[in-house]
């Protein structure tokens, strides 16, 4: 199972502490020895980091965080899209492009870019 942290300040002239960030995911590698990731945008009001197990997807363009191809969708995510491949056929269609060559979370990114937050996707 892979670990994920993330941080969100609220406080002024407080930005995320980088390195506090990766000691918060590297306390965690037993949860995902395979690789780790961060993402902290400008400004350093908020930061994800993650700690991968690679189960379907064994690459490195697998990483997460995950970003879309412009850099405004982001994603950190634990879990398995069993039916990514179709989901991944179907965006395709659409014109999405994919970096990857098969991670289920990529998916993810260029299902919500398509069909949006609370999307129903047609069978």
């Amino acid at each position: 199972m892979c670990g994920i942290v993330g941080w969100l300040s609220f406080k002024e002239g407080k930005p995320v502490d980088p390195t506090i960030l990766i000691g918060m995911r590297d306390s965690m590698v037993h949860r995902g020895p395979d690789g780790c990731g961060l993402w902290l945008p400008p400004g350093g009001k908020l930061g994800f980091a993650f700690r991968r197990l690679a189960i379907v997807d064994l690459s490195a363009e697998a990483n997460q965080p995950m970003h879309n191809e412009d850099g405004t969708v982001h994603i950190v995510f634990n879990g398995e899209i069993y039916n990514h491949l179709s989901l991944r056929r179907r965006l395709e269609e659409k014109g999405h492009r994919f970096r990857t060559d098969h991670a289920d979370t990529e998916a993810i990114i260029h299902g919500y870019e398509e069909w949006g937050e609370e999307a129903s996707i047609p069978p």
